[in-house]
């Protein structure tokens, strides 16, 4: 899913996204407002992990979207 498809569904896929990283807030989710590389940061930032491993997780994400 290209970019700017998921801004555009950016709401709806905010639950899905609390699904698989549960420690995002609300506030990060309305932050990223779509923004890839602001939302691996969020996940880096809440999980402790790398932040190629975050941007691994989101892309595996987007590919099963």
């Amino acid at each position: 899913m290209n970019e700017d498809r998921i801004k555009g569904k950016w709401k709806q896929l905010t639950g899905k996204i609390k699904s698989r990283w549960g420690d995002l807030t609300d506030d990060d989710l309305k932050e990223a407002e779509g923004d890839r590389e602001y939302l691996a940061g969020k996940i880096q930032e809440r999980y402790g992990i790398a932040k190629d491993e975050a941007k691994k997780q989101v892309e595996e994400f987007e590919r099963g979207l």
